[in-house]
């Protein structure tokens, strides 16, 4: 019998990192960029500066036939799979929200349109000065133009999702 090979959301993620980056220049943009757009609704020439975190995670999602959120709005995953207290995620098909934005008080989870960030959880991080973790380290797509890893303060962690 032929074994399958295990192939993670996280895993697959991984292989675009530092190979799909927005394209500059006047009418350029990037066609996996706008492929992924296609899975969520937008139109074909939808341009690659347009915020494209939950398109890159809906296409990781499509390509190995996971629960999607069919959403370009980063708080839509907030609606998809089961929810995961983040001292209990893993790293594998776990998706971080995040909230966006400067200034005052940001909504909370229960606001699925207002702005946010989504991506594959890659682990906590601890600073040395911090007895405990205070970051949470990111996989996702539109972190600097690009599908890199980043991190993040806890406190801007609205939920985490298991989506299997």
């Amino acid at each position: 019998m032929i074994e399958p090979i295990p192939l993670t959301a996280y895993a697959l993620a991984q292989r675009y990192a530092h190979e799909i980056r927005e394209l500059t220049g006047d009418g350029q943009h990037h066609p996996w960029i706008q492929w992924a757009f296609l899975l969520c609704g937008y139109g074909p020439n939808t341009p690659d500066e347009t915020a494209w975190c939950s398109a890159f995670v809906n296409a990781i999602c499509w390509e190995l036939r996971l629960p999607r959120s069919k959403s370009a709005l980063a708080r839509s995953w907030l609606a998809i799979g089961i929810p995961v207290p983040l001292d209990q995620a893993t790293v594998g098909f776990d998706i971080v929200v995040l909230s966006r934005g400067t200034g005052g008080v940001q909504p909370g989870p229960e606001n699925l349109t207002a702005p946010g960030h989504v991506g594959f959880f890659a682990g906590l991080d601890t600073r040395p000065s911090s007895p405990r973790p205070d970051g949470v380290l990111v996989l996702a797509g539109n972190q600097g133009d690009a599908v890199s890893l980043d991190r993040f303060p806890i406190a801007s962690v609205l939920g985490v999702r298991r989506v299997r």
